[in-house]
């Protein structure tokens, strides 16, 4: 029983580290597509471990019950989250599984050879368990807000590059087509909902259309507000130009507020680090000495009275 532990430490590190390896330094189905040129059907093509891994988790995935509503919400964080594979929703579920069902184990080995209350050990395990379940979530949810910061940090340069293109001559669809190559590199996750708004217009989409769903799929409240100028400009003929840079303004001046807020709380919030920080060092420099003199020197006077 005390080499149970180690080892299954050792085996979670391992594969830890095999998978992270496969994933960004082998990556095998680029190389295979790569090798083949697209001439060799999916079915000669050879296997890997690292994808057969991942069919076993997408497999799991299909096996784990789903109820609708649970189902729309996780297809809404993935997509925001920059998941949009058709699998990402079952290889979630496979994770969740496979979490749900190691996790506890590996708990439970830690907690075997321990003295600690039964019940202690039965909530560790169950806390192991909830924690294996829920933890694919609360990843896809922090990498959801995460990319949703990313694209609200890089709006305000879009707003200004798209303001220019369309002020120098260009349409909307090619303004918007612009942005997404010049900010490729800047501003990847921008430029990347920009590229797909442009691919559903050359897919036939209205215009309107296309921007309420760049609004659904990215859930960034300034970037529905862009989207709700740009519907409104299109809808009543306005011109969109002007719609722009008075949007931009606006952003301007709210992102100059918002700084302006935060530095007023910034008096606030440094109450507690001080009080609870540097004002016991300062005590114990200043006053410090003066106790350890009146110490020394009072007490044996009271002593001796």
């Amino acid at each position: 029983m005390s080499l149970l532990l180690p080892l299954l430490i050792f085996f979670g590190i391992a594969v830890a580290g095999a998978m992270y390896g496969m994933k960004i330094y082998v990556r095998p189905k680029e190389a295979m597509d790569r090798v083949v040129g697209g001439a060799q059907s999916t079915d000669e093509m050879p296997s890997h471990p690292s994808l057969a891994f991942h069919d076993l988790i997408k497999r799991l995935g299909n096996m784990v019950p789903q109820s609708p509503k649970d189902v729309t919400v996780m297809q809404r964080r993935l997509i925001r989250a920059g998941m949009r594979n058709e699998s990402s929703l079952k290889v979630l579920y496979g994770a969740k599984a496979v979490c749900g069902v190691v996790f506890p184990l590996i708990a439970l080995a830690a907690v075997a050879g321990s003295d600690t209350d039964p019940s202690n050990k039965f909530v560790v395990v169950l806390l192991a368990t909830a924690m294996g379940f829920f933890g694919p979530n609360e990843y896809v949810r922090r990498k959801a807000a995460g990319r949703q910061k990313q694209i609200a940090r890089g709006l305000p340069n879009a707003l200004d590059l798209l303001v220019v293109c369309v002020e120098s001559g260009l349409g909307l669809d090619q303004a918007i087509l612009q942005v997404s190559k010049e900010l490729e590199h800047a501003h990847p996750e921008i430029s990347e909902e920009f590229g797909l708004v442009n691919l559903e217009l050359k897919a036939g989409k209205r215009r309107v259309e296309a921007l309420r769903n760049l609004a659904e799929r990215t859930g960034v409240d300034d970037l529905k507000k862009l989207v709700a100028v740009l519907i409104q400009a299109d809808r009543f003929g306005t011109g969109v130009a002007q719609s722009l840079r008075a949007h931009s303004d606006f952003m301007r001046v709210q992102a100059r507020q918002v700084a302006e807020e935060k530095a007023a709380k910034l008096g606030v919030k440094l109450i507690f680090p001080i009080f609870f920080c540097i004002l016991p060092s300062l005590f114990v420099v200043t006053v410090g000495p003066v106790a350890m003199k009146i110490i020394r020197e009072l007490v044996p006077m009271m002593q001796n009275i």
